[in-house]
């Protein structure tokens, strides 16, 4: 796997991952793992921020301590399934600000439609996520991501819950000064651009929709 391609193993993403996954999931429970699984892919992602050193007082003394050094980001889902993501990342990163981009795959071409941008006005003070939780044919995210480099961020990447190998290859090609980070690198694409063994529509599951 390339240097900025990060997979993750953890116990609890798997299990998850393994429960949303399942026909039999409602949305209700699919919604709510997904937002626990953006969370857990956050702390992964924002391993490298840099810290700096603050003094604080303790209930027992003066201590010097550690805080994230004037870090000022933006998440910026793909409309509609990256809403899913949003909350699960505003619990570890409050602060951050959240921008939309709206694509949509034309089912004859499959090729992503942009249709919505609105970001930040700052977006070129921040660090940006950009979220989706499926990389299928990597279609839309390479072209989020260079409607997003228009506006000359600080650094961007990009995280998704499952991807396919023909995308995260299409991605890193596109854009190999992006960090991909994803769940879960499935077996394939089938012949309408779905991945498999995947879960199916991501945003019809979560919104509850077919």
């Amino acid at each position: 796997m390339e240097n900025n391609i990060f997979v993750m193993d953890h116990p609890l993403i798997q299990h998850k991952l393994t429960i949303l996954r399942d026909k039999h999931t409602g949305t209700k429970q699919f919604r709510e793992l997904v937002n626990e699984i953006a969370t857990l892919i956050c702390y992964e992602a924002t391993r490298d921020w840099p810290l700096k050193d603050v003094e604080i007082e303790t209930p027992m003394q003066k201590a010097v301590t550690k805080e994230i050094a004037g870090k000022k980001v933006a998440l910026v889902p793909i409309l509609r399934a990256g809403l899913g993501m949003v909350d699960g990342m505003l619990n570890l990163v409050p602060s951050a600000k959240v921008g939309h981009i709206g694509l949509y795959r034309d089912h004859e071409t499959l090729q992503p439609v942009e249709y919505y941008n609105k970001l930040p006005g700052d977006i070129e003070e921040r660090d940006v996520m950009i979220l989706d939780p499926m990389l299928a044919t990597g279609g839309s995210a390479i072209d989020a991501i260079g409607i997003v480099k228009r506006s000359n961020p600080k650094s961007i990447k990009f995280l998704c819950i499952i991807a396919a190998p023909e995308g995260l290859k299409a991605l890193h090609e596109a854009h190999p000064d992006v960090a991909i980070y994803c769940a879960a690198v499935d077996e394939k694409l089938n012949e309408n651009g779905y991945i498999l063994p995947g879960l199916g529509d991501a945003g019809d599951r979560i919104f509850g929709t077919k």
